[in-house]
């Protein structure tokens, strides 16, 4: 083959330009957002307590969001009863966005950085009234 130097710079300068992202970036990760909790009902809250624990919610408040919507559109049970025995109306609107007022500094920091596109939008209005 007359040409192998030329196929084998050429195949350099693809891996190169294929792997500079990978390289420039190496070790490095954005931040992790930090939600604002920062409202007008979370601060007039004499405990600041969710529906459950920070944790739970953090980790697993998908699947909770889809059982509440299972439970109260498929089943008609609009009742969650809480780890605590406290009893809470099931609604996204009323109960979570209640507190939850500002989408764009809670709910979009996280969704954004982990690169998920909620579907909540597409039935539910955002806390200031606008349908996504």
């Amino acid at each position: 083959m007359y040409d192998t130097g030329k196929v084998l710079i050429g195949l350099l300068v693809f891996a190169g330009i294929f792997l500079f992202p990978f390289l420039y970036n190496r070790g490095t990760a954005a931040p992790q957002p930090k939600p604002s909790l920062d409202t007008p009902a979370i601060k007039a809250l004499p405990e600041k307590k969710c529906v459950e624990d920070t944790h739970f919610m953090i980790t697993t408040h998908m699947q909770f969001l889809n059982e509440w919507r299972d439970q109260a559109l498929r089943e008609g049970n609009r009742w969650y009863v809480n780890k605590e025995g406290k009893k809470i109306w099931i609604s996204l609107q009323n109960t979570c966005l209640k507190c939850h007022s500002n989408k764009k500094d809670f709910c979009d920091k996280c969704h954004n950085y982990a690169g998920v596109d909620p579907y909540c939008w597409d039935c539910h209005y955002d806390p200031n009234g606008s349908k996504l």
